[in-house]
């Protein structure tokens, strides 16, 4: 990992707002929570950045609900941990979100996902030295030229939906994005279940 990791490259159109719906917030936080405790939502103290992020699909067309930027450190979280992204244009750049903290910086590639099947309904990015390096290749695997937090990026995952058996397998490496991993489901707890199953394979 390297300093430039984890901070917002798109556009961001925020307005600050209310607490992430209540039932929403409950929902992840009973997810992120084992994903934290398995060291793959978390901090990196030397660097002073938060990674990893999770998010559902919203009640509205191209709305989802995401953690908020560097809240990785966090151990629990509440609905003021998250953010409702409104809107989005991928080739621009740009995210609209609102709550009481901007938008996760990976907003764009959760955008992205949900885009490609509307029975996505969780998306899940998580960090693992370990995993990555084993999974790299060997599973679908997004271009080691396109870094995280980009259009190019989000544009990735339409390539390995297209191309791999990402849709199936709902699970992937992000090769430009030293220890990230892309996990989806019919719902959060699937996306969730995905990657904490093969981090803790002997459960």
């Amino acid at each position: 990992m390297t300093a430039d990791e984890g901070y917002i490259k798109y556009v961001s159109d925020w307005t600050p707002g209310p607490d992430a719906d209540p039932a929403a917030a409950t929902e992840l936080e009973a997810w992120r929570r084992p994903l934290h405790d398995a060291g793959l939502v978390g901090y990196y103290a030397d660097l002073g950045i938060g990674f990893g992020n999770i998010s559902i699909r919203g009640n509205a067309a191209r709305q989802f609900i995401i953690s908020g930027t560097q809240t990785g450190h966090l151990q629990t979280t509440n609905g003021s941990h998250y953010a409702l992204v409104t809107d989005y244009d991928i080739e621009k750049n740009r995210v609209s979100s609102t709550g009481p903290v901007e938008a996760s910086s990976e907003s764009l590639t959760h955008a992205a996902i949900y885009e490609l099947d509307a029975a996505i309904n969780g998306v899940v990015h998580v960090h693992s030295k370990l995993l990555w390096s084993a999974l790299l290749n060997q599973i679908p695997t997004t271009d080691a030229s396109v870094a995280y937090g980009t259009p190019e990026m989000a544009r990735e995952f339409a390539r390995l939906c297209h191309e791999t058996d990402f849709a199936e397998t709902g699970i992937a490496v992000m090769a430009g994005h030293e220890e990230g991993i892309i996990s989806i489901g019919a719902s959060l707890q699937e996306a969730a279940m995905r990657v904490l199953r093969i981090s803790q394979p002997g459960d």
